[in-house]
């Protein structure tokens, strides 16, 4: 907050004694002054000059002062009102036609919580999205078997942040091998959102999602216990993941007939090679009912960034047990032809100063009814690159998104309109 005034004063370094001089203070070097004789005309106009400039140092000396109180006066009364001074460039949207604003970039925990990275290395990059402006955090009850959301907990209780000031969403299904661990039942919807609000040693989440339908759970009953767990106090929003818009159309209109809370979004896979759904299907649903998308994996899981261009890295997240099916993925005829159209992409960001991950996030953050962004991140340095993706948003201009288009080959089209 004092960058300023201590890179000045730090500048000019302490006079004798261990104290600053007001010029050493304030950043101004004062003349030293000439000895004036007792006649002749040039002494009397060297003195006349040193008077002068005496006199717009003292004014400007008063003027950095009176700044610097002013400021710090300022600071005083935000810190008394807990309120930073300091501006993040992140934008906020708000989440579908909701009232609650996020930040268009959020923290995921699928794979790294818990799992992937250590303790220390979420804590801090946690600790960095944070200041860097992000408010949403995601997690589930599923990633890690529970340990994802310990972490997630386990920092949020160290960090001490205002519980006010951050996002957090969790998704119910997988919570268990029992029969009644799983799936959308009122039973499992109340105790699984119990269970996770255990292990993030939280009053309450922001917004607890349906992670995937289930097609042995009644809408109604669905809909009915996520409206409960609301008005309890348990989560302040709901929301769909993965779910198809017959689906979220059904439960928004059972929502209207039996006066129950609908939902507010829909978490959806979104990236260069899945589009459908998030470009077509959801901005129709968002202008209709107000649900918006909240969308994860905009780098396929790491494929986008060119990591797997020369095959798999020990360290990606394909070589991780359990993702054989990343391997298969990228070893198909269609995986071959994404690489290659990731190559010709990698051009493009070149093209536009940046990294292909920066292109790929702003390339998602274009989308219409877009809300936020979840970002996946195993250290510091991606996420900073990741968050650079903000810059790149303003180049993606009409001609370029055409270009990226003709690129891809697979924009969707809309039967009805055309």
């Amino acid at each position: 907050m004092f960058a300023g005034r201590a890179s000045a004063a730090g500048a000019a370094g302490p006079s004798a004694g261990g104290k600053f001089s007001v010029e050493e203070l304030y950043g101004f070097t004062k003349k030293p002054k000439v000895k004036r004789g007792t006649c002749g005309r040039q002494e009397r106009s060297n003195g006349r000059k040193e008077a002068k400039e005496e006199t717009q140092l003292a004014s400007q000396i008063l003027e950095s002062a009176r700044r610097l109180m002013e400021r710090r006066r300022l600071e005083i009364y935000l810190k008394e009102c807990d309120v930073t001074m300091e501006q993040s460039s992140m934008p906020y949207r708000n989440l579908g036609k909701s009232g609650l604003r996020v930040s268009c970039l959020g923290l995921g925990t699928w794979v790294t919580f818990g799992s992937q990275i250590s303790d220390e290395m979420a804590e801090s990059v946690m600790t960095v999205a944070y200041d860097s402006g992000v408010n949403l955090f995601d997690t589930a009850e599923v990633y890690a078997s529970g340990r994802a959301e310990k972490t997630l907990g386990n920092i949020l209780k160290k960090k001490g942040w205002r519980r006010s000031s951050y996002v957090v969403t969790t998704k119910i299904y997988w919570g268990g091998q029992a029969e009644t661990e799983r799936g959308l039942s009122r039973k499992h919807i109340i105790e699984g959102l119990r269970g996770s609000l255990s292990r993030l040693q939280l009053d309450y989440v922001d917004i607890v999602f349906a992670n995937r339908s289930d097609v042995n759970a009644p809408m109604e009953e669905i809909v009915r216990a996520m409206t409960f767990v609301i008005d309890q106090g348990l989560a302040m929003y709901w929301g769909t993941s993965r779910w198809n818009v017959v689906e979220i159309m059904e439960a928004y209109s059972i929502a209207r007939q039996f006066n129950l809370v609908p939902p507010v979004c829909e978490q959806a896979e979104y990236h260069y090679f899945q589009r459908d759904k998030v470009e077509l299907h959801l901005p129709e649903l968002y202008h209709k009912i107000g649900v918006g998308a909240m969308t994860w994996s905009p780098l396929a899981c790491g494929l986008l960034t060119g990591k797997y261009n020369e095959g798999v890295p020990q360290s990606s997240r394909a070589a991780i047990k359990g993702y054989s099916w990343l391997q298969e993925r990228l070893h198909s005829d269609e995986g071959k032809k994404q690489l290659s159209k990731i190559r010709e992409l990698h051009l493009l960001a070149d093209r536009l100063n940046c990294t292909a991950a920066q292109l790929a996030i702003a390339w998602c953050l274009r989308s219409e009814g877009v809300s936020s962004v979840l970002l996946g991140v195993s250290n510091t340095e991606q996420l900073l690159e990741n968050l650079g993706s903000l810059r790149v948003l303003t180049q993606l201009t009409p001609p370029l998104i055409g270009e990226m288009d003709a690129l891809l080959g697979n924009k969707p089209r809309n039967a009805k309109k055309e």
